[in-house]
């Protein structure tokens, strides 16, 4: 989940330019996507995913996708979760962490999911909000399992909201 600078190369940010930045070399008024990671979970397993920042997950991977929910009569359900890891003076934790869901076809080729909604929970996940709507206690609990397995520390230095997010019946 901690993303290291490799080589002394610099660490790539999304830009974000608008009539207020004055973009003034590396870097400028940029947001650091560093301390977030996408989870794939699909079929009750969770697994860290880097190829989901760009939409390039392994069940993404030539699909198309559709808005339209019944293009995918077939599909099932796979989530994206965006964790966010919080850096402080006393150490590190999780943040944040936003749910989106998507339908696969792998037969058909065929998928839906609504791009605005991913960026927006990334987005969400970023200001350390915590959205798992719709996410079940299967794939809160392979969440859950991942986050401590990766990290325990962290997961026991996590905020109790953070933590309760993810308990199960």
């Amino acid at each position: 989940m901690e993303n290291q600078e490799q080589n002394g190369k610099k660490q790539i940010a999304l830009n974000i330019i608008n009539s207020k930045s004055k973009h003034k070399g590396f870097g400028a008024g940029s947001i650091d996507l560093n301390s977030v990671s996408p989870v794939i979970i699909d079929r009750g397993e969770a697994k860290i995913e880097i190829g989901a920042m760009h939409a390039k997950s392994k069940v993404e991977r030539g699909i198309k996708f559709s808005t339209n929910r019944e293009d995918v009569p077939n599909g099932r359900q796979v989530w994206i979760v965006w964790v966010a890891v919080d850096r402080t003076a006393e150490g590190q934790h999780y943040g944040g962490m936003t749910a989106c869901e998507m339908w696969i076809d792998e037969e058909a080729k065929r998928g839906w999911k609504i791009l605005a909604d991913h960026v927006n929970k990334l987005d969400a996940a970023l200001k350390r909000k915590i959205i798992l709507d719709g996410l079940g206690d299967v794939e809160k609990k392979a969440l859950k399992d991942l986050l401590i397995s990766k990290n325990e520390e962290w997961w026991n230095d996590s905020p109790e909201e953070f933590k309760q997010a993810l308990a199960t019946e």
